[in-house]
Formats: C-alpha cells, structure tokens, sequence
C-alpha cells in the first residue's frame, strides 16, 4: 500500500551550539533539500535498496547491554576533536561491530567498536525473506521511551472521545500553517479516538515567546486554541518545558512541525488528514 503524503514545515534555525550538533542537524537538513520525510529513520531513503524493497522496520530491537567501552572511546575521540558532547550509552547491534548511540540533545546515531566513526542513515539487513530497517527499529525504540517520560502536566493534551484508540504525539510550532491545519481538525481527530499530546517545538528563535506564553498560560488549551488561529498570546513568565521540548525533539531528529509520533515511537510524518492520520496510527 503506497504511503499517505506528508506535509510538514521544516525548520528554519538549527538551534545546536557545539561542532557535532551543528554536523548532525546540516546533515538532517541536507536530508530535506533532497526530499527526504520527515522521519528520522529515513534520513537516506532515496538509496536503491530502500526503493527496491519495502523493509521491515519492527524486527531488530538493540541487543541489551550498554557497552562502556566504546562509550569511553567515543566520547576520548570526540574530545581529540575539539567536540564535547555527553555520550550516554553504545549498544550493540544485529550488525557485527556497529553500535546504537544515545547522546544527550542529540539524534541518535551509530558508531564502530573504536568509537572512531559517526553513521547517520538506514542499515538494511538482508539475506531473510525480506530487508529488514535495522536503524528504524533503533530509532523508534529510542523516541519510545523518551517520550514515554515527559510527564503529562508538560504538554498540552487533547483527549480522545469516547474509546482511547491511540495516542499521538505531536512537536508543534504556533506559527505553522500545516499546524493550524491540523490542530482545525482536532475535534475530528479526537472523534477518531486519538489523544494529541502537544509538545511544543519552535522553529525559530522569534516563535519561542509565543510558545512559552501558550505553556504559561492558566488555561493552556485555550492559548493553543487562540494562537493556533493567529492570536497574539501573552502570559506571566513561569517554568516551563519548551526549552526541553526543544531538546528533546532534537534528540529525536525533529526537523520540521509538525512532527507526529506514534506511542510506539514510530514517527508518522507531518501533517495528515484526520482520517489517514486515524489510519496511519491504527485508530480506524
């Protein structure tokens, strides 16, 4: 069955700061010059092999175990090279010698036993019955459990009506059409028996304040509701978790709003009409 097209907008200032977050977030933009979704697994989908076949992407999970070893050679390699990130954990692969790194307000990627070497993309395993995407498998597992623990007071949510057929996550951006697009069909949505937990995720600098205003806000589904139709939203400075959020989505590999993902972990693409969304996320 062919996918549903996506529409999303992409983002417009990269907010990393140190050398390898800059190199992984142009390398994620280069990605949407040449048509690439907005999945982060499919970074590299234009190659042959991906088109040649559909892949599974649910059959290969990261072997268990964090390997401190290559995390220590990784993180000494980067140091050599005037970079300074935090490495969290390296875990091995169904692929001999590569490991799934997790790495703090970064995408994931994947590295060699030395730590020598940083792989963006797809790994295809074949040889079975059909490919298999090793790298979504990775990626979604990775989005799973992040998302998994942003607390629910953080985010903006739209509950389902009636039954609870799937929950969605969605990185959203007040000043973007192809948000407001979809945020007009959240009594549709919600209809469906999907619950929309908003996450906020400007895409420039200028969008921040509107986007902790609407977080700040006494009645927050009220500010999404008026900003999303083009209000100016004001509110009292407070705590709030956009500045996270917008961590969070890097270490996803957002890269343009909306960004939906499943509570899989599995990232749907951008924008979708209400019924190919409920379709795509297994609520129909």
């Amino acid at each position: 069955m062919p996918f549903p097209t996506i529409k999303n907008t992409t983002l417009r200032n990269p907010l990393s700061r140190t050398v390898l977050s800059r190199f992984v977030m142009s390398a994620l933009l280069v990605g949407i010059a040449a048509g690439c979704s907005n999945n982060a697994a499919d970074a590299t989908s234009n190659t042959s092999v991906v088109n040649a076949a559909q892949t599974k992407a649910t059959a290969t999970k990261p072997s268990a175990g964090n390997d401190t070893t290559v995390v220590k050679a990784l993180q000494a390699n980067l140091k050599s090279s005037g970079i300074e990130e935090t490495i969290v954990s390296a875990v091995p692969t169904d692929m001999d010698g590569i490991y799934w790194v997790t790495a703090e307000g970064l995408p994931s990627f994947f590295t060699d036993k030395a730590g020598k070497h940083i792989i963006q993309g797809q790994i295809i395993a074949v040889g079975d019955a059909a490919p298999v995407d090793i790298s979504a498998a990775l990626v979604a597992t990775t989005a799973q459990e992040a998302l998994k623990a942003v607390d629910k007071k953080d985010m903006v949510i739209y509950p389902a009506k009636g039954e609870t057929k799937a929950v969605i996550y969605a990185f959203t951006d007040a000043d973007c059409g192809y948000c407001r697009k979809l945020h007009s069909e959240m009594d549709d949505i919600n209809a469906r028996g999907i619950e929309v937990r908003y996450l906020a995720w400007p895409r420039s600098q200028e969008s921040v304040p509107k986007m902790e205003a609407i977080w700040c806000s006494q009645d927050r589904k009220a500010a999404m509701d008026q900003a999303k139709i083009g209000a100016n939203i004001q509110a009292p400075s407070c705590a709030n978790p956009v500045q996270e959020h917008m961590a969070l989505g890097s270490k996803l590999g957002v890269r343009g709003t909306p960004a939906v993902f499943t509570e899989a972990g599995q990232q749907v693409g951008g924008y979708l009409p209400a019924a190919e969304l409920a379709r795509a996320v297994g609520a129909n």
